[in-house]
Order: structure tokens, then C-alpha cells, then sequence
């Protein structure tokens, strides 16, 4: 093995010792995996999904495992079916759920029964997003946690239009990938493999409007992984391809859940030069191996049809930039005797990636880059130089792209605060999403700190002329780098709470124009009094300290409605009540409460 360029891992032990070196072999290219990424997904990867999809076509028969599967922690969503409905889908087994508590926007829609062409259930609905440009799913799930997470896309001609869309899709504030469709009769699908960190406990997955049709998306479903799977330097893996290298056409089958308890897609990959072997036998009965892929996967192996040729496969991405992590899967299926032994190498480019070693027999053994890798990708799966009397095999691969998502998360308690704020007033604003990234979705009535080291902050919420009734909500008080919060033009009723003058970053605080009732908390007043706080509470008729907000006042300060700059503002040395003059671009004058801010200075 060559430095930690690669491992392998067989149950939890340790790999076998290697040495270094390796020759330069000729390298042939595998058609299928040198298309670009798009070009891939549109033959290869459509073409065997739909056969996997429809169990009546290409002969493809889905029958269950005997032993039944987990489901623990699966999210299955079934976008655009009814509210509270759920089914256990028939040829899978898996429990979807609706996606209505999921989202507050979109149309629920049907494929027509015609299209659905024997897809299963799953696909027969969808949410279109007509309106608005980012529309998104908030979806719980548990911190700490890797995910497999897979959105997938059905048309199906469900609006009579049969123009397909293109739109992006994004998780969190992240562009996660495109997505353009094969035709109206075929199914596309994104798979990541991400890392929820330990202090968020929830997943935005969201379709942005690009300008070419109306967005929509059928399902979306998490896998939670192994934390030892998958393992990357940085960012998320994006699948690439995953290969079952076994099979023999035409008998090509592709499998999910319940073979595979990780519910990954495995399709079918044959090569007229290669040919297969096989076992009847379980592999990996003890579950031994972190990556465990799917029984039926691995006991089918493929190995070169000439005795003198070795398994080669390259791809050729369309962006030179692009990195990639590699896994292939190994299980010796036959047995042999003891003076014979199947002793492979792997080779990148005509040097040793990894190797020589010995999958034991009905075991999975996962060799994986450790690092991305970037440049050119040859891979030839040999004999190993003076170990092996057989022929190299390869039962399965995996390529995943490397995807950075640079954007860090508003914070999760600015999140769940203005989350509950939006649920208890019933906001109506496009409140969707991350509050404050990208900026261009930046909420309606928020602004946000932004800092390359630590998470958004929400800073300043105006939710003046709202509608909003009941009390002021708690929700607020967690809210706590909250400079400036205007709540006022509503119909806000009960008492001025106290936690308001908890809060120490609030230095402007409006609720004129409202029905609020009881006393000012003496900790606003002192705050206003000292000059820390800018408190507006005219037109308050059923507060102790009403104030009218006429412009009885207007007479002392003598200012024209036209701009002033606040910095050029004089109110009387000892004024209690005052106008604050227009901000810079504004006409409305404001009545506080307070001797001026020591930030405002006096001319």
C-alpha cells in the first residue's frame, strides 16, 4: 500500500501488510463511467433506475429478504401526498409519511395514471412550487448524525404541459446540485452522503426557481450511516455512481430495501469482457463489515473473461476541478484450495493504490481512498505480483464527488426562535428555509451578523404592521443578539414582559401603535433613561405611561419631513418623550421614549 493513499477494512480488523511498488499496465476505458456526470445520469443511471422501478419490465422481479430489515431512523417522504396519510409501500416495505408538516408551500399533484407505468407508489404524487423562487422542506432529524439523503424526481407529464423543468437543489443555504430531466417518463435522483453536526437538529431541503419551470420534487428519504463510513477530509460526499459489477446481462436486477438495509441504489453493470462468479451462500452473515453491502450485491463477483486480462475501469469527469472518493467492495465467493489463493492489487494511473490482498471467503473486504483525489482516474484490480494463482475480482464499487458547502447555517437557536415567533403570530411572510443565507433569501424583516468564523446571527426583526395579536411571545427573549425589534402597528395586547429588558444587545425597541396594558418594566425605563435603549410606546391607550404619538412634539424640534441625517438630530438635554427624526430614505417619524442614545451624537 502506498502511504495512506487507500485501505481496506474486513470486519474490524486490521488490513494485511502490503508492500510498496507496482508496475504500469495498459488501461482501457470503461464507456459507461467516462461520460460526464449529466451524460452518466441520463443513460446509465435512468435507464437501470427505471427498470428497478418497474418490477413488470426487463424482467425484473423484487422478492423480499427472509430476515426482515430495520427502519429505525428512516425518514421516507412521499412529497405531494394527503395530509396524515401514510402507507407501507408493497414490493419494499418501507413507511412513507406525507410531506405536510414538512412545508407550508406548494401544490399537491398526481401523476397521471397513465405515466405512472407501474412505478411504485412513491412516484404517483408530487409538490410543484408555482410561486415563489426558494421554496423549502424543514426536516428534524438527530444531531450528530450521518445521513444518507436522496431527493428524487418525477414528472410524468402530472401538469399536461410535457415541458420539463430545470431548477437547483439545495441543502440548507448550499447549492447541493442541478437537476434537468431525461424525458417526462423517467425518474432522476440526487443521493448525499452528509454529516449533521452536533448542535443542529434539523435539515433545510430546498428547489429554487432557475427560470426554466415549475419546480418539484416526489420524494425525499434519509438513511442514517455509520459514522465510521464514508469518512472524508472535509465537506459531504455527492454519489457519483454505485455498481453492482457482478451481473451478467441480460439478467440485470438492481436493488434497495430490504436487500440493502442502508437503502442504497445499487445498479446493474455488465461487460462483454468480463464474466461473473457467484455463490448461492449469504455474504457477511455476521454483518461484520462497517460498509455492509447489500448480500444479494456481493455474492456475484465479476473477474476478466481472458486469464491474462485484469478489471479495468476509468471515468473522466466534466469538471477537471472536481474531487473523488472511491470505494470498492471485495468477497471471495469461491472456495479454494489450499495451495491456491486469489491475491489482488489495485492499481491508479499504473501505480499501487492497494494491495496485495486476501478476501476471506463470504466476507466483504472494502478497500477506499482516504483522501480526494483529483487528476486522472485509471483503475486497473490485478493480480498481485508473485502472490496470487487466480484471477482479480470485483464485486461492487462506489464514486462519490466531493461537495463543499461553505456556507455555515444561521444559528440554531436564532432558528428555532423565530421558527416559533412565525408559528405562535401565523406569519404570512416567504419565510422559508435558512433566515439568513444566502443573502439574496435573506428573510422578509430580518438582518443577520455575518462572520467567517461563527454561524449568522439574526440582529434585527421588524414585524411592524403585521397583523400580529396575543401577547408579546416569549420566543423573542432567545433571540439574544437582537439589536433592533419592531413590533409595532399591530394589535399586540397584555403586559410589556419583562425579559425585553433582559435583553442586553437591544438598543432599539418599538411597540407604539398597539393595546399593550400594565406598567413599562422599570429595567426599559433605566435602559432608556441611561441612553442604551431607544423605546417607542405612543398609542399604547391602555399603558400606565401612554403617550400620544401627534405631532404635539414637532413644534420643539422644528424638522421638515424631509431626510435627516441622525447624526445632525438635537432633542431637548432633558426630554423624556421625543420624535426620532426619519432614517436615511424614510418619511415616518417614531416617538420614544428616552434621553438620546450616547451613540446619537448632539450638534
Amino acid at each position: 500500500m502506498t502511504g495512506d493513499a487507500a485501505r481496506g477494512r474486513w470486519g474490524g480488523g486490521a488490513p494485511s501488510s502490503e508492500p510498496d511498488g507496482g508496475e504500469r499496465r495498459d488501461v482501457r476505458t470503461l464507456r459507461a463511467m467516462r461520460m460526464s456526470s449529466l451524460e452518466r445520469r441520463r443513460t446509465t443511471m435512468s435507464r437501470i433506475f427505471k427498470q428497478f422501478l418497474v418490477p413488470l419490465l426487463a424482467g425484473f422481479a423484487l422478492t423480499l429478504l427472509v430476515h426482515a430489515q430495520d427502519q429505525t431512523g428512516f425518514i421516507s417522504i412521499d412529497c405531494g401526498l394527503a395530509e396524515n396519510s401514510t402507507y407501507s409501500e408493497k414490493k419494499t416495505t418501507i413507511d412513507y409519511i406525507s410531506d405536510a408538516t414538512f412545508i407550508d408551500t406548494g401544490e399537491r399533484k398526481l401523476v397521471l395514471p397513465e405515466n405512472r407505468n407501474g412505478y411504485q407508489q412513491p412516484y404517483w404524487s408530487l409538490r410543484s412550487f408555482p410561486e415563489g423562487t426558494r421554496n423549502c422542506y424543514k426536516i428534524d432529524v438527530k444531531s450528530g448524525t450521518k445521513y444518507l439523503i436522496r431527493a428524487s424526481f418525477f414528472y410524468g407529464n402530472y401538469d399536461g404541459e410535457n415541458k420539463l423543468p430545470e431548477f437547483e437543489l439545495h441543502l440548507g443555504p448550499n447549492l447541493w446540485d442541478s437537476v434537468s430531466l431525461e424525458d417526462a417518463t423517467s425518474t432522476t435522483d440526487r443521493e448525499l452522503i452528509h454529516y449533521v453536526p452536533a448542535k443542529r437538529n434539523y435539515l433545510h431541503v430546498c428547489v429554487v426557481k432557475t427560470g426554466s419551470g415549475v419546480p418539484f420534487i416526489s420524494t425525499i428519504e434519509l438513511r442514517p450511516l455509520s459514522y465510521r463510513t464514508y469518512q472524508t477530509q472535509t465537506g459531504s460526499l455527492a454519489l457519483y455512481t454505485r455498481l453492482d459489477t457482478g451481473q451478467i446481462a441480460p439478467n440485470l436486477t438492481a436493488y434497495r430495501y430490504p436487500f440493502d438495509m442502508h437503502d442504497r441504489f445499487w445498479y446493474s453493470y455488465s461487460r462483454e469482457d468480463w464474466v461473473q462468479l457467484s455463490t448461492s451462500s449469504i455474504i457477511d452473515l455476521n454483518r461484520n463489515n462497517f460498509y455492509q453491502p447489500a448480500s444479494d450485491v456481493m455474492r456475484t463477483a465479476a473477474t476478466p473473461k481472458l486469464a491474462t486480462d485484469d478489471l479495468i475501469f476509468s471515468w473522466l469527469p466534466a469538471n477537471k476541478n472536481v474531487e473523488f472518493y472511491v470505494y470498492m467492495h471485495f468477497a471471495e465467493v469461491e472456495e479454494h484450495p489450499a495451495n491456491q489463493s486469489r491475491q489482488p492489487e489495485i492499481t491508479r494511473n499504473g501505480e499501487l493504490f492497494y494491495g496485495p490482498f486476501a478476501p476471506d471467503y463470504l466476507e466483504t473486504y472494502t478497500v477506499w481512498s482516504t483522501k480526494a483525489m483529483s487528476g486522472q482516474y485509471n483503475f486497473s484490480v490485478r493480480k498481485g505480483v508473485g502472490n496470487s494463482d487466480l484471477q482479480p475480482i470485483l464485486n461492487a464499487i462506489e464514486i462519490f464527488t466531493v461537495k463543499e458547502f461553505s456556507e455555515q447555517e444561521t444559528n440554531q437557536d436564532d432558528v428555532n426562535a423565530i421558527t416559533k415567533i412565525k408559528v405562535a403570530y401565523k406569519i404570512e411572510k416567504d419565510w422559508q428555509g435558512d433566515p439568513c443565507l444566502p443573502k439574496n433569501y435573506l428573510w422578509e424583516g430580518l438582518n443577520c451578523s455575518y462572520s467567517l468564523d461563527d454561524s449568522q446571527r439574526i440582529i434585527y426583526l421588524d414585524l411592524s404592521s403585521s397583523r400580529l395579536t396575543g401577547e408579546i411571545d416569549g420566543s423573542i427573549s432567545t433571540l439574544t443578539m437582537i439589536q433592533t425589534l419592531d413590533l409595532s402597528n399591530n394589535n399586540l395586547t397584555g403586559p410589556i414582559p419583562d425579559f425585553l429588558s433582559q435583553m442586553s444587545n437591544l438598543n432599539v425597541l418599538n411597540l407604539e401603535n398597539n393595546k399593550l396594558t400594565g406598567s413599562v418594566p422599570n429595567g426599559l425605563t433605566e435602559r432608556a433613561q441611561n441612553g442604551l435603549l431607544l423605546l417607542s410606546l405612543c398609542n399604547n391607550p391602555n399603558l400606565s405611561e401612554n403617550v400620544s404619538c401627534k405631532k404635539k412634539e414637532e413644534a420643539e424640534f422644528r424638522y421638515s419631513h424631509s431626510r435627516v441625517n441622525h447624526r445632525n438630530f438635537s432633542p431637548p438635554v432633558n426630554s423624556s418623550n421625543y420624535l426620532l427624526p426619519p432614517e436615511e430614505g424614510k418619511t415616518a417619524w417614531s416617538c420614544h421614549r428616552g434621553t438620546i442614545p450616547q451613540w446619537v451624537s448632539r450638534t
